[in-house]
């Protein structure tokens, strides 16, 4: 009798979580790969591991029929003269996956902000889901589970060449009932609107789960401190939300201001800025993996724009319980006070049916990337 066979178990059983453990050995699927040396004659010979896109060429980098998943998705981007892109260049990349024969994406983001390459600048990083190695190689493992077919499109709607790397890896097999379909859009508000939050997420069905998001802020007014915003979930139709935090820092499971760091979860790969308190252009990403965010319905998620400086409270609009005065010296008076951005989120959200999302708009995408000017890198 055979050690183990693909009717022996249920889908369930053969993709279960329990398959995280490094030595579950997978029965009944099989491991694929794609790449651009997939067209070779001579596979695995260096004939084709890169191709030279022309500004506006779009192409298919994988096309699989399923069930399956990919597993682990790795790019790089170059530009033809020894450098890596400009900032525009490089956020203009677009990433599109097309699920189970739908004509529209489900995935629709320019491809750096995929991977947390925030505002067209790769920042070294790694999380538990997506890394930027060295500040060149964007990696994913995220998985894109898909139930009839996957197609996976790439456009470079740069008007520059560039030169693409990449490989996508493919797990074929059955998939357990409870697994949802990977959908992540892109939004830009620049600047957002006062007393208005910044949307990272809406519009979806569910049932689903809110996996989290890649995003950032260019902080128009630099002198002073922009990250008293909350996030916020609402659920199913409710009009309060269901899970609000205390500040943008907290929300990345950090605390009384905001540095550079990277955790499994949560980080803030990029903060620029003249001085430890004038940040100009953050990116940052937090995942739900531990405490997951699911919904029945909808799910709707948002950022406020708030921030905290006494001074400035008879020149701007009070957000909160207003100012608080009569505090112990040298306090004179703390308080909240309503403030616009430029923000931008990629949101990444399951959902049990694979569903379109809105397209990227790559020139609202690339519009003044260039405005910093903590670092020269984005100039």
């Amino acid at each position: 009798m055979p050690r183990w066979s693909p009717g022996r178990w249920s889908s369930a059983e053969r993709a279960s979580p329990l398959s995280d453990d490094p030595a579950f050995l997978w029965p009944g699927h099989v491991s694929r790969s794609v790449s651009f040396e997939d067209a070779g004659t001579s596979r695995g010979r260096k004939e084709s591991p890169m191709r030279v896109l022309a500004a506006g060429e779009r192409v298919v980098l994988a096309e699989v029929a399923g069930p399956g998943r990919v597993t682990h998705f790795w790019m790089t981007v170059g530009a033809l003269a020894p450098r890596l892109p400009a900032p525009t260049v490089l956020r203009a990349q677009v990433l599109e996956v097309f699920l189970d024969g739908l004509d529209q994406p489900s995935v629709s983001v320019p491809a750096p902000d995929f991977f947390g390459a925030v505002h067209g600048v790769p920042a070294a990083y790694a999380s538990r889901l997506t890394a930027v190695n060295e500040g060149r190689g964007l990696a994913s493992r995220v998985p894109m589970p898909f139930r009839t077919a996957v197609r996976i499109e790439y456009e470079n709607a740069s008007p520059e060449p560039v030169i693409l790397y990449y490989q996508v890896d493919v797990l074929l097999g059955p998939l357990p009932d409870a697994t949802g379909l990977l959908h992540a859009a892109f939004r830009r508000q620049n600047p957002t609107t006062i007393g208005r939050d910044f949307t990272i997420a809406e519009g979806l069905r569910g049932p689903g789960r809110f996996l989290g998001w890649t995003g950032g802020v260019r902080v128009l007014d630099p002198a002073r401190w922009w990250g008293e915003g909350e996030v916020k979930v609402y659920v199913d139709g409710d009009e309060t939300p269901a899970i609000c935090g205390t500040g943008t820092e907290d929300h990345l499971d950090s605390a009384w201001g905001l540095g550079t760091f990277a955790a499994p979860e949560s980080g803030a790969p990029l903060v620029l800025g003249t001085g430890a308190d004038t940040q100009e252009l953050v990116s940052l990403y937090r995942w739900h993996l531990a405490d997951p965010v699911v919904f029945a319905r909808d799910v709707r998620v948002t950022m406020g724009e708030e921030a905290a400086y006494a001074e400035f409270r008879e020149h701007v609009t009070p957000a909160g319980r207003g100012w608080r005065e009569r505090l112990p010296a040298p306090l004179l008076a703390i308080g909240l006070y309503e403030r616009a951005d430029d923000w931008c989120a990629t949101s990444f959200v399951y959902c049990e049916e694979a569903q379109p999302v809105p397209r990227v708009d790559v020139t609202a995408a690339t519009a003044d990337l260039g405005r910093a000017t903590g670092s020269p890198v984005v100039r």
